[in-house]
């Protein structure tokens, strides 16, 4: 997915950026980049690969290079970013969260008119250059965002640094990803994570909405475009990617995730010793299936180190067993001869769930049960860069439909359907494919309930197909 921040400040702003880019580290394990600009030297860039390394060590020997009162920084899981633009609207750099589904039919649009791409991720065209490009065919910047609004299949936020030493942000035309702004005494700041602001000082003012575009400096912040009226930002935000001291649209992550699991424990009378959380993201609905089910909590199994990158993100299938394995440590001392019900945020490919659960057999444990606390997932996600899957066939709910159906595509929405026949069929092979005692999921209406927003604002498109673009 990937995150961003930007500050700009009366005073020179690098350790703010510094800090600021380094708490959304979470966010995404490929690249890494940060730009500062000063009216003396201009623009000042950095960009590094964060697969082996993480943000801190990269960066920390080079802040002394970096220079000015306003500055961007990126943490990307796609493209080398921030791009430096010089163009009829200034010198700018650029840094965005974006997936963008048809960027061979806009690539190839570019080219035959003409343009040509510079920056190249990969071996392809890097979509924050892309975007770069949609902006300068615009006569104003307002314009030119407003054609990436209308061109881009998917989703794009961004953020702009220009050569006046301004932060022009942008949020994504339906609010798929977030963008927060944070204000201290003589600085403005903007995030996709609130939890950059507390510690450097800042306050929440107030999130940018879907298609809304304002400009920051140090002293004003101004908007230059109306937010859109439609949103469907992603729920998967609650559910997976979002720190636990996080807010989007003034909802937090860590009060979403016990109301899901409060609301499932009050629904289950499963006779167990203990609840688990998967660490991290299945902790917080852990404590709230203790509470619902009014059973002990109990840390049966610890992550030995937050340093361990996301085990569904790395594209390599040998890799992803390999990380998922080795980050977890499970607690005989716990586990052993005890009836457990574990709680985690989603099933992907089932890869992790699978290796943990033959782990806690191994230890002793006498049943496992699994509960999960978002709806299978059965659609493929076209809006954010949610995995870095090349096909749905990777999903382990499209592979049984696939068994079951001789079409990974047939009969979806019946799949989808929470209690259908073929819903259960499908949950029932999951749970002896994964060797798990019982295994139940969330449903589409208790997740939406527990965000508190209206479900047309919501994007629950990866459990019900219902999003568009």
């Amino acid at each position: 997915m990937g995150g961003f921040f930007g500050t700009v400040s009366m005073c020179p702003c690098v350790n703010d950026l510094f800090y600021g880019t380094d708490y959304h580290t979470h966010l995404g394990t490929r690249r890494a980049g940060m730009a500062t600009f000063t009216k003396e030297e201009g623009f000042q860039r950095s960009i590094h690969n964060l697969e082996n390394a993480y943000f801190r060590s990269k960066f920390e020997d080079e802040l002394d290079k970096f220079k000015g009162n306003a500055g961007i920084g990126v943490i990307s899981d796609t493209d080398a970013q921030p791009i430096v633009i010089n163009s009829h609207l200034g010198r700018f750099a650029i840094v965005t969260v974006a997936k963008i589904t048809n960027i061979g039919e806009l690539e190839n649009e570019m080219l035959e008119n003409k343009q040509h791409f510079a920056e190249l991720s990969s071996g392809k065209t890097n979509q924050t250059e892309l975007v770069a490009l949609l902006i300068v065919q615009g006569k104003t910047i307002v314009e030119g965002i407003e054609n990436v609004y209308r061109k881009v299949k998917g989703s794009c936020s961004l953020l702009m640094l220009t050569d006046e030493g301004k932060i022009i942000a942008a949020r994504d035309k339906l609010g798929r990803t977030p963008i927060v702004i944070g204000k201290k005494d003589g600085a403005y700041a903007v995030a996709s994570e609130t939890t950059a602001f507390p510690n450097l000082g800042y306050s929440e003012v107030r999130n940018i909405g879907p298609g809304e575009i304002v400009s920051i400096d140090a002293e004003n912040l101004e908007q230059l475009r109306k937010p859109n009226e439609k949103m469907q930002i992603c729920s998967f935000l609650w559910v997976y990617y979002g720190f636990p001291t996080s807010s989007y649209e003034n909802i937090n992550v860590e009060k979403v995730r016990f109301t899901c699991g409060e609301t499932m424990g009050k629904e289950d009378n499963t006779d167990v010793d203990c609840v688990c959380g998967i660490p991290d993201s299945g902790v917080g609905m852990a404590y709230g299936y203790a509470a619902g089910m009014k059973k002990p909590y109990k840390r049966a199994i610890s992550k030995y180190t937050p340093t361990w990158p996301r085990s569904f993100t790395p594209s390599n299938q040998t890799r992803r067993e390999f990380v998922a394995k080795m980050k977890l440590i499970p607690n005989e001392a716990i586990l052993k001869g005890k009836s457990v019900l574990f709680c985690d945020d989603s099933i992907v490919r089932g890869t992790q769930l699978r290796d943990n659960v033959k782990m806690l057999y191994d230890c002793g444990i006498r049943e496992a049960h699994v509960r999960i606390s978002c709806p299978p997932l059965v659609y493929g996600c076209n809006y954010i860069g949610f995995t870095s899957s090349r096909s749905d066939l990777e999903l382990i709910t499209r592979r049984i439909i696939q068994e079951q159906e001789g079409d990974m595509n047939k009969n979806l929405e019946a799949y989808a359907t929470t209690d259908s026949p073929e819903y259960k069929r499908m949950v029932e092979i999951i749970r002896t494919k994964l060797g798990l005692t019982s295994l139940r999921f969330n449903t589409v209406e208790n997740l939406v309930k527990a965000i508190g927003l209206p479900k047309c604002q919501i994007c629950t498109h990866c459990f019900d197909g219902s999003s568009y673009f």
